[in-house]
């Protein structure tokens, strides 16, 4: 019997549990940072917050306390907002030991450090008693309710750990969940983050009535925007063209379950930030955070990603959507395949 814990029970979360829990080999333990949402799986064998239409499967404990959620966990999945990472794992840190797996699942940068999750996690708990954490990240194309009721998926871990990597292929594959293995996290953990911002970007060309030259003009020179970050940083370029790149990039920027392009939408009708998240009822639309993270890393590796600075210029500077269009539009003429 495999024991796995997921830290973090919003909608992806959530449907992890779900995945996981379709095997009989496993007992999963669910940790939730609202009681009620505890309450609702336990009674209701639902989250009616994040994704109410998916029965939890009867192997899947809730927890809210962090002590019950890890004890003897073989594999520890992290899918927590990017915010809120370093915290957890500063409390979570008692609780893991030398050998435990873990998965981070979160598609986001921390914003003030720059740092990508798995960086993160290593940071707060490598010790001498845990002097090499065993860390991967799990990502690609996967809206939550579609992999939740079953819909063919596929996704990628990437870890320098082989024999980890292998794990999780084992333990998360289902005929309806198809796992990859990857032995480039930095490439992986910067396409999941990165594409949020290109898929806000996305949903603003929506909301401003552009429709399918934009988008894939967008798609295809985000695209590029994520290579050159993502070589610059030491990961590889090859790996854009796989599932946790071009494969997220596409389904985040066309999809209608996307958050991160819903909000995109709205700016580019015309709303507020601050508006359109107080609509939002605790839903997480990582991009907003990332845009600042992946500026400023652009910044540091002397790396031009217009479109992202775009973004960066609409939620936190309020420029206008049409007027950041217009900029990307008219700027001076270049190669397609130039690398700056």
């Amino acid at each position: 019997m495999s024991e796995i814990a997921i830290i973090g029970a919003g909608a992806w979360g959530t449907a992890l549990s779900i995945i996981l829990g379709r095997k009989e080999t496993h007992r999963v333990r669910l940790w939730a940072h609202d009681k009620e949402i505890c309450e609702s799986i336990a009674r209701q064998r639902v989250n009616e917050k994040f994704l109410p239409s998916q029965l939890v499967p009867a192997c899947v404990t809730p927890c809210h306390e962090l002590g019950e959620a890890l004890q003897d966990a073989a594999i520890v999945v992290s899918v927590m907002p990017s915010q809120h990472c370093r915290r957890l794992f500063e409390q979570m840190r008692p609780y893991l030991r030398a050998e435990t797996m873990i998965v981070s699942a979160t598609k986001g940068l921390e914003e003030n450090s720059l740092l990508r999750m798995t960086e993160v996690i290593a940071q707060v708990i490598q010790s001498d008693d845990l002097p090499t954490p065993r860390i991967g990240a799990l990502s690609g194309p996967s809206f939550a309710l579609e992999a939740a009721r079953g819909d063919p998926t596929a996704i990628a871990i990437a870890s320098q750990d082989k024999e980890l990597a292998r794990s999780v292929q084992q333990e998360f594959s289902h005929a309806s969940f198809r796992v990859y293995t990857n032995e480039d996290p930095i490439g992986v953990e910067l396409g999941g983050a990165l594409k949020n911002t290109i898929a806000i970007a996305a949903g603003v060309c929506s909301g401003l009535g552009l429709e399918h030259n934009s988008v894939a003009a967008l798609i295809t020179r985000g695209l590029a925007e994520m290579t050159r970050l993502v070589v610059a940083c030491g990961g590889k370029a090859e790996t854009m063209s796989g599932l946790a790149g071009l494969g997220d990039l596409v389904l985040t920027c066309t999809g209608g379950l996307s958050r991160n392009r819903s909000v995109g939408v709205e700016l580019g009708r015309g709303r507020k930030l601050p508006e359109i998240l107080a609509g939002m009822h605790g839903m997480v639309a990582e991009g907003i955070f990332t845009t600042t993270a992946a500026v400023g890393l652009a910044r540091a590796r002397g790396i031009e990603m217009p479109i992202v600075e775009q973004m960066h210029a609409i939620l936190h500077e309020g420029k206008a959507p049409r007027a950041a269009i217009y900029e990307l539009m008219t700027r001076s003429s270049k190669s397609e395949t130039l690398r700056m």
